[in-house]
């Protein structure tokens, strides 16, 4: 079993002195875990850190081996945020999650390209948390959980949508769900549209709704919590006042 594809590095551990274990988000085959030889050498470190962008190639005796991989670099990946701590905190979240909550060796094409569109805003600190927000809506889509925002879930209006269902995760109007605000999730305009813009509060308000999803239907289905790196990158948007 052999091939090759684009991927981001997700995580990476020492195995044995020199080597190392990969896992890939790749752009075809979904995620892939696989031996690195010379994983602990100098050329290879900048290479296995979460959000590095490479080319793979995978192989294997047959489909159950872990298989082992050759990298080799394919951008400059993580390197231009390494002063900013808390765009770096974006990256190992996303990278966090999708290795979290995506399945071992089942193409996802959408949360590659999510990923792919995240990294590269990473270097705009206005605009890529935003796009996290985006990233992991569009994690729960390609996992079958995607948000219902098209129409109001009571009246089936399309305008005036404010508010989310926590339980069935369709838009509600602001009309249909005043009296029942305090059980309702907060909708912020750019999950409707790009040109939605976006106002203080939204990116909190995007977090709390993307997470309350990625936890019910995805992680506690794994009896998993989110992952720490999560909580990190909400902690540090907070501190940065880009909540």
């Amino acid at each position: 079993m052999e091939f090759e594809d684009d991927a981001f590095v997700l995580t990476a551990r020492a195995y044995g002195e020199t080597g190392g274990i990969v896992e890939l988000l790749t752009a075809q085959h979904g995620k892939y875990a696989a031996h690195v030889a010379g994983a602990a050498s100098r050329r290879m470190k900048p290479l296995l850190q979460p959000g590095a962008r490479v080319t793979a190639r995978f192989r294997a005796r047959t489909s159950e081996q872990l298989g082992s991989a050759v990298l080799e670099a394919a951008g400059e990946g993580p390197a231009a945020i390494f002063d900013d701590a808390v765009a770096l905190a974006g990256l190992s979240s996303a990278a966090a999650v999708a290795g979290g909550a995506l399945p071992e060796r089942e193409p996802h094409a959408g949360a590659f390209l999510g990923f792919e569109a995240l990294v590269a805003q990473l270097d705009a600190p206005q605009i890529w948390p935003a796009v996290y927000v985006r990233f992991e809506a569009g994690l729960l889509a390609d996992l079958g959980f995607g948000l219902d925002l098209s129409r109001c879930a009571v009246t089936g209006a399309v305008d005036d949508l404010v508010f989310v269902s926590p339980r069935t995760g369709r838009a509600v109007s602001a009309a249909a769900g005043a009296q029942y605000r305090e059980r309702l999730l907060a909708l912020p305009r750019f999950l409707l549209a790009s040109q939605g813009g976006l106002a203080q509060g939204d990116v909190g308000a995007g977090l709390k709704l993307t997470g309350h999803f990625l936890e019910r239907s995805v992680f506690a289905a794994l009896n998993r919590p989110l992952p720490a790196a999560r909580q990190w990158l909400i902690e540090r948007l907070a501190g940065a006042g880009r909540l």
